[in-house]
């Protein structure tokens, strides 16, 4: 296969793996919580590590999703998929969110993607401060970690996909679902649609005892 120049259809290890020349920024929000829109956004690919099985299958190859989360109101502002890991579908989905809002900061993983100039340099001009997890540390994004679980157990595990139409139609009626009609606890039983597009402020569920 080496001598034909063939290889095996699957996801490489090592996708988000950064550059060493690029910049890594500091996690800036330990002990901090999202309060208000706009606030908080987290942005990140699935998949991240293919033991885990979290890459998007279909009956020959895969695609790559990245999406933008509003941590406040757990609202989608932004997503992109691609059969690709380059760099162009993760700015188009930067420049979508950056049209509706801007953020006072935007958390990342340390992957090659969100230490690319590019994308540090496109939230630098819009003077969003840049917050990167710590290596390993998957619980420094948690909000949009559970975006993705939501995501995996409530859709993609249960289609089989052949094409990327198919994907794009489930992940796009997914995401309106998801805003639209999904009730959140944290939320008060709200969606993120009438939290983020009405203002609705976040009122926490009072306790029993």
């Amino acid at each position: 296969m080496r001598e034909m120049g063939l290889q095996a259809i699957y996801p490489q290890p090592n996708l988000s793996k950064r550059r060493l020349a690029d910049k890594v920024y500091p996690y800036l929000l330990k002990n901090i919580t999202a309060s208000y829109l706009n606030h908080i956004w987290g942005i990140d690919i699935i998949p991240r590590q293919v033991q885990d099985r979290l890459y998007i299958r279909l009956r020959r190859g895969w695609l790559y999703l990245v999406a933008i989360l509003d941590w406040y109101s757990r609202y989608v502002l932004s997503w992109q998929l691609n059969d690709i890991l380059e760099m162009p579908f993760v700015l188009a989905a930067v420049d979508q969110a950056l049209a509706q809002a801007t953020p006072v900061i935007c958390n990342s993983n340390q992957g090659s993607h969100f230490t690319s100039p590019q994308y540090t340099h496109r939230l630098l001009a819009a003077d969003v401060r840049i917050s990167m997890d710590g290596r390993g540390r998957a619980l420094d994004n948690i909000f949009t970690e559970r975006l993705w679980r939501s995501l995996k157990y409530e859709e993609v595990y249960l289609h089989d996909y052949e094409t990327p139409r198919q994907v794009r139609l489930g992940i796009a009626a997914y995401f309106t679902f998801y805003n639209e009609k999904r009730l959140h606890e944290s939320l008060g039983y709200h969606t993120p649609a009438e939290v983020y597009l009405t203002g609705s402020p976040v009122v926490a569920l009072p306790t029993e005892g």
